[in-house]
């Protein structure tokens, strides 16, 4: 027995101990956590072309191993998702400084920004480029994105994603012509002004929701003319002009009548 005791208690078990515990958590972590953001595979070659692009049209800006200059922030860690919003909306390259990136006809096609994603996304993890699945709005919730979405979108995009005016020149754009894809991405990688809204603060299901409720907007306005969705304000104005108006006319057609 005490020869069993010594072994227990020998001067080297809680190294072992710590060891194993170690292993343990690492394991049961690389089985339950979340799959990496960076989960999408891309072929080396894939990634070699997108660093000849990146080299040819963003290492200016973002340096040769864009880890950021002076003139723009680094991209390690910005995952894929960022960059297909970025250049497939042609926000990057820029065409000049300003308050922000505004769209415009993409520079690159699907296969080029594809391959400058896979280089970017090699660099360091980051948020993917979301499935079909996942911005499908077909198979979204539009109550519950309308829910979500005025709740944190509309006091910068307008109700319906009309879009609005900023501060310092910056303005939210309209989502009427963004696609499902990049609106699911805007808020996951909160692009220039934009809060990021990570799966935490907004389920993959309720961005999916959003998109369905996004998309049913482009369908019109159940209650006749819209006019333009900019809200109560600008409505209650033209009511006011056609109503007075109205009642102006009606008042000068009575007073022609009695004369």
């Amino acid at each position: 027995m005490k020869a069993l005791a010594a072994r227990r208690h020998h001067r080297a078990a809680p190294v072992v101990l710590l060891l194993l515990a170690l292993l343990v958590t690492g394991g049961v972590y690389a089985v339950l956590a979340p799959s990496s953001a960076t989960a999408e595979t891309a072929s080396t070659a894939d990634i070699e072309t997108g660093n000849k692009l990146f080299q040819a049209n963003c290492a200016t800006c973002h340096g040769p191993n864009a880890e950021g200059t002076s003139e723009a922030p680094s991209l390690v860690g910005v995952g894929a998702a960022a960059v297909d919003f970025q250049v497939s909306t042609g926000r990057m390259p820029m065409q000049m400084n300003g308050p922000q990136a505004a769209a415009k006809p993409p520079q690159f096609d699907e296969e080029q920004t594809a391959a400058l994603a896979a280089y970017v996304a090699s660099l360091g993890a980051g948020p993917a480029i979301p499935t079909d699945e996942q911005v499908d709005p077909a198979l979204g919730d539009p109550s519950n994105g309308l829910e979500v979405f005025r709740t944190n979108c509309a006091m910068c995009h307008n109700a319906i994603g009309a879009g609005g005016a900023l501060s310092e020149g910056k303005y939210a754009p309209s989502l009427e012509d963004t696609s499902p894809r990049n609106i699911y991405q805007a808020m996951l990688t909160g692009p220039q002004s934009m809060p990021v809204f990570n799966d935490a603060n907004i389920t993959p299901e309720d961005k999916r929701d959003v998109i369905a409720y996004l998309e049913d907007q482009k369908a019109g306005s159940a209650g006749g003319f819209a006019l333009g969705g900019i809200g109560p304000v600008a409505e209650g104005l033209w009511a006011w002009i056609i109503g007075i108006g109205l009642l102006i006319a009606g008042s000068v057609w009575i007073g022609a009548k009695s004369s």
